[in-house]
């Protein structure tokens, strides 16, 4: 059973001006596109064949370098056009997810501002992620592929720092692309989904 490239959620120029066309077709058709096709090369033969993709990430970490890097970036791929919607982002949280930012983060302010920083601080290619860990709300990065699930976590909300995800809007200027996902892009009820599914 092959893994398939997941059509994005919405039109190439739904995210415009804050992410454009051009960097969803790159990013999702090529990018994403070879991860998946990676993946599916490498799968015969590895031990992981009929694994769902999340017990593949989980079960290559630290042991089949190639495997988990095509494996996890699918994986993180697949919840992050999820995590985008035209019309997002800013201080519209569920009210759930909003109480447990503010018991755990210290409200939605500084949430924005370590989010942003986590991005921001993460040399090289990674993501920053909002993650629920043992019950409550952190936010942690991590460097290329890896996840919050290899460190024991679920991932709520992820942003891709590689730079492919953000130089033909944003050239070398991450933190401005990572205020734009968090004040404008963000799919707040997806993320609460996945919250009210982890709690």
């Amino acid at each position: 059973m092959a893994f398939e490239l997941a059509p994005l959620p919405y039109a190439y120029d739904a995210l415009a001006p804050f992410m454009s066309a051009e960097t969803l077709e790159y990013h999702h058709d090529k990018h994403h596109q070879a991860y998946v096709t990676n993946l599916n090369k490498l799968l015969p033969g590895s031990g992981f064949e009929g694994k769902s993709l999340e017990e593949i990430v989980k079960e290559s970490y630290g042991k089949n370098q190639s495997v988990f890097n095509n494996a996890g970036q699918d994986y993180n791929h697949n919840l992050f056009w999820n995590w985008m919607k035209k019309g997002g982002g800013g201080k519209k949280l569920p009210g759930k997810l909003e109480k447990a930012i503010d018991s755990d983060l210290g409200g939605y302010d500084k949430f924005r501002e370590d989010f942003i920083a986590a991005g921001v601080a993460q040399f090289g290619s990674g993501w920053a992620w909002l993650t629920l860990k043992n019950g409550k709300l952190e936010i942690t990065k991590t460097p290329n592929g890896e996840n919050p699930l290899v460190h024991g976590g679920t991932p709520l909300l992820g942003v891709d720092v590689w730079e492919h995800s953000y130089y033909i809007d944003y050239r070398n200027a991450r933190p401005k692309y990572l205020e734009a996902f968090v004040d404008s892009l963000v799919n707040w009820e997806f993320v609460e989904e996945l919250y009210e599914k982890a709690a």
